[in-house]
């Protein structure tokens, strides 16, 4: 998929402070497909936690390219020892607990990342659970924040890959500073539109449009109108004047 966010700013240091913490993970497949999903979204430190299976064939072939992610890794024996020089801890978890952890949707927890890392340029972790059953309240007591990801309250069997991506992807909105350019250019002046209107009017004379089911007047408001909700651009407008030239040339 081609780049499309070329002209937004961002700096690689708010990605670098991020490490992904996948806890217990069974399937290598799955630790191929955050590494993809990662790299997509600009992260790149990987933290995992007695993984099954792992290194593996079938985890590399998943990452399908972001085999730096997954070859730059760190393996963990267990989870205090991957959040080691973490400054504020996140615990993803679909399912609501009986003790209350401070808990925050995705959206909101992307934004106290952000905070923190700009106010006190410290690490942050995230930290994704089993496949079968998420995170431990063991492992949750060592988090300051559950995060959760909005979903159908009827089915939510989000795959822990698919977790990170959504993840992933909020990081990245929330750290880029800027937007498309969806500015128009060389908006076409009232003169050149009301010369378009004059041209068009003529040529639907030409070829006798009007008549009295068609009133004049109100159809020409009517498509004043509705050239005026596009905004054409100098160059649009030119080429619907030389459409108009090659039926009936323009006299002023």
């Amino acid at each position: 998929m081609s780049q499309i966010n070329n002209g937004m700013n961002y700096t690689l240091t708010n990605f670098n402070k991020v490490r992904i913490v996948m806890v217990n993970t069974t399937e290598p497949g799955n630790i191929g497909a955050a590494a993809r999903a990662m790299k997509n979204m600009m992260l790149s430190e990987l933290y995992l936690v007695s993984p099954s299976n792992y290194p593996s064939a079938v985890a590399t072939a998943r990452a399908s390219g972001a085999d730096d992610v997954l070859s730059n890794a760190k393996v963990c024996s267990t989870l205090e020892e991957a959040l080691r020089g973490a400054s504020l801890v996140i615990g993803a978890s679909a399912r609501q607990r009986n003790i209350k952890w401070r808990q925050l949707d995705v959206i909101d927890a992307c934004s106290e990342i952000q905070t923190t890392i700009a106010s006190n340029d410290e690490e942050v972790a995230v930290v994704f659970g089993t496949e079968n059953s998420g995170l431990t309240n063991e492992e949750l007591d060592l988090c300051s924040i559950l995060m959760t990801i909005p979903g159908n309250p009827k089915y939510f069997s989000l795959n822990v890959a698919s977790a990170i991506q959504v993840f992933a992807y909020q990081n990245l909105v929330s750290s880029i500073d800027g937007k498309f350019d969806n500015s128009l250019k060389d908006i076409a002046s009232f003169d050149e539109l009301n010369s378009f209107y004059r041209h068009l009017e003529q040529v639907l004379e030409h070829v006798n449009y009007f008549d009295s089911k068609k009133p004049k007047n109100l159809l020409m408001r009517r498509l004043r109108r509705l050239f005026g909700r596009s905004t054409p651009e100098k160059e649009e407008i030119a080429i619907l004047r030389g459409i108009l030239n090659k039926i009936n040339p323009y006299e002023p």
